[in-house]
């Protein structure tokens, strides 16, 4: 099943719940998702007026942008209307389409050329549609209601009377005065009919009842029914479905958000070089049926917005056939386990106190990835969609791939099976969640090309406000999870000589980035040579490059146990570390020189020890590789970490007993 074909069949599905507004929280934050009718929009209103069933003027207020968004019936002109404006919408608009009064209450300067811009004729327009609605045999008596209410022509008056709309001291409407960073003058007024005498049912604000128009489902009815009736004139091949019906000429927008001009469909370049040369006109380039146009977008918009992963540019979304919870390929295990890894959109809350150590194995992970497993049909599928704008008018499907779910649940596992390795999350000031497996895709943008500002490694954005770095790493790495294609080499050697200058980062930021490169440099040897690493310090392996990783790692144990508590002066190993991995041979040289004041300030049997671990390493070497001078691999990153690691979890007794029975003649392993 195509991208298409899955997001109509989507829709299909859900259809019952076309105009339900849905609250989703997560944490702390909250928002509402509809998924939309045919022939209806959502927009950010500003102002609510009530009126009567008898289209008489009740009351008005100013609405919270909390309560902003707004279910709006829609032709298929108006909802792609850009800077045209003889396109009103159905039934609710700006305030230059609904009030008769517009010209008379504001007072607008004149342009360059002396000219006063007039909207009577937006006014008539609306009107003229609506009169048409109104009339048919379609007609709601709501619509009727704010039919007989806009003839009035006091809309603009009766807002001024209540204080809605500021007046200046002309006593016209200010221009100057705005409502949700919006001139009052522009702004979007939405509708409720009260029926006199008559108590709103509340508990179906989706019924008759409901005083809320866009709320109504009889009147989304209607206006669907009545908009249907008109269409059909204009058939042809829908390259979809298969069938002859009213092709889409103007297909939607607000895909991504709801100020998201950019289009996934368009063929209106009639004069340039779309399909000039290839077809006669836009018709046999590309034709989609005007209502499954509808449904896609739609499908698409609502899924995005309910569980869509959107950030500095870059959408990706990913849903199961049935829209069962499912797992998120580009987190770690502790937002796949929790739902989520947005550190500013907090998801932990008090879940995150199911355990006591803060830890997530890599056994934790897999069984509840197996549990997930158990909860999926036969016929399960996953489908994964991102989306990127070159262009404010054009949206890109950068990716798109669909797999049965267990195919899916499985590429997962190997991800970070192949990547295991041990990992930091920070999820407040004072509290690191710490997992074995891989670091989300956002981390790993951030360790491989993040820069450090106020102490927290951010990406670079550019004017439009979207992180390039970020889009990239998803890009290029999602296929290596979702397909198991092979990790870019070009991104392990970032990792690595980004982990090989500690001096450049924090502390905290810099194990971060080590263990990203870890995680690569693993994975690289896998998928290139069948090698096998793991966390644990492998004491039989005669690597050059993993060999020298050890000897930096003893030397920056060594000299970091000779500070004080409070003492965050950098080791030697690590000032010569970036110099260590391109000239190992004679860099080492000056360090092991740099070593002998540290070993005088520690015991006799501590030295004992310190000296015959790295006479053990150095006897690994086979003579000509120790004098080789070229550059490490990133394997020496491994033996750097792995014996770093497993000297720090010896506590100091273990050591000193460990060096007393190497001074009586036992042998010492470590």
């Amino acid at each position: 099943m195509n991208w298409i074909s899955a997001l109509y069949d989507l829709y299909e599905k859900n259809e019952n719940h076309a105009g339900d507004f849905q609250e989703i929280t997560y944490g702390k934050s909250r928002k509402i998702v509809v998924l939309l009718p045919i022939y209806h929009s959502t927009v950010k209103a500003q102002i609510e007026v009530t009126i009567s069933n008898g289209g008489d003027f009740l009351r008005a207020k100013i609405l919270d942008k909390t309560d902003a968004l707004t279910l709006i019936p829609v032709t298929e002109l108006s909802a792609t209307r850009a800077a045209d404006p003889s396109v009103p919408h159905a039934l609710m608009d700006n305030l230059t389409y609904l009030a008769g009064d517009y010209d008379n209450s504001v007072m607008v300067e004149p342009n360059k050329k002396g000219i006063t811009q007039k909207y009577r004729f937006r006014f008539d327009d609306f009107i003229d549609q609506l009169s048409r609605w109104c009339n048919s045999k379609y007609a709601h008596p709501k619509a009727l209601a704010v039919f007989k209410y806009l003839q009035k022509e006091r809309l603009a008056t009766d807002l001024m009377a209540v204080n809605v709309l500021q007046r200046d001291d002309n006593g016209k409407i200010s221009s100057k005065i705005k409502i949700q960073n919006i001139p009052q003058i522009d702004c979007f007024v939405r509708f409720r009919v009260e029926t006199a005498g008559q108590t709103p049912d509340l508990s179906d604000i989706t019924g008759s009842y409901s005083p809320m128009l866009w709320c109504d489902k009889t009147l989304q009815k209607s206006h669907i029914d009545y908009i249907s009736s008109n269409t059909g004139k204009d058939k042809a091949l829908c390259y979809l479905t298969g069938q002859y019906v009213e092709r889409s000429v103007k297909h939607p927008k607000k895909i991504r958000n709801e100020a998201d001009g950019a289009k996934l469909f368009s063929s209106n370049d009639n004069d340039g070089f779309t399909y000039r040369g290839r077809f006669s006109n836009n018709t046999e380039a590309f034709s989609i049926g005007s209502e499954v146009s509808q449904k896609v977008h739609n499908a698409l918009k609502w899924i995005i917005r309910k569980q869509g992963y959107t950030r500095d540019g870059l959408c990706i979304v990913t849903w199961e056939s049935e829209l069962k919870p499912h797992i998120v390929f580009h987190e770690n295990p502790v937002g796949i386990i929790f739902g989520g890894n947005d550190d500013d959109n907090p998801f932990y809350d008090d879940r995150i106190s199911h355990s006591d150590t803060n830890f997530i194995s890599a056994k934790e992970f897999n069984n509840a990835l197996c549990g997930y497993r158990t909860k999926l049909s036969n016929t399960s599928n996953m489908f994964i969609l991102s989306l990127d704008a070159a262009t404010l008018g054009r949206l890109a499907l950068t990716y798109a791939n669909s797999l049965s779910t267990s195919s899916y649940l499985d590429n997962i596992i190997y991800w970070h099976e192949s990547c295991c390795w041990l990992h930091d999350k920070s999820y407040d000031v004072d509290n690191r969640f710490s997992f074995e497996g891989m670091a989300s895709l956002q981390d790993i943008a951030k360790a491989l090309y993040g820069t450090e500002q106020n102490k927290q490694l951010i990406l670079k954005t550019n004017s439009d406000g979207k992180a390039p770095m970020l889009l990239a790493v998803f890009q290029r790495l999602t296929p290596c999870i979702t397909e198991r294609r092979r990790i870019p080499a070009d991104m392990v050697r970032l990792a690595v000589t980004r982990a090989s200058t500690p001096l450049s980062f924090e502390d905290y930021n810099w194990r971060k980035i080590l263990a990203v490169a870890c995680s690569l440099v693993k994975k690289q040897k896998l998928e290139r040579f069948g090698e096998v690493w793991t966390m644990s310090l492998e004491k039989d392996c005669k690597d050059r490059s993993y060999l020298y990783g050890r000897l930096l790692a003893v030397a920056d144990v060594l000299e970091e146990s000779t500070h004080e508590r409070d003492e965050k002066r950098q080791t030697n190993a690590m000032r010569y570390m970036n110099t260590f991995s391109q000239r190992p041979f004679r860099t080492w040289q000056i360090i092991a020189e740099h070593l002998n004041p540290y070993l005088a300030k520690k015991t006799k049997g501590t030295q004992v020890f310190y000296k015959n671990l790295l006479n053990e390493i150095h006897d690994m070497f086979i003579c000509e590789q120790f004098a080789d001078d070229s550059n490490l691999d990133g394997l020496y990153l491994l033996g750097f970490y792995s014996q770093r690691k497993n000297l720090r979890v010896k506590s100091n007794n273990d050591t000193e007993n460990d060096s007393k029975n190497s001074e009586n003649g036992g042998t010492n392993n470590e």
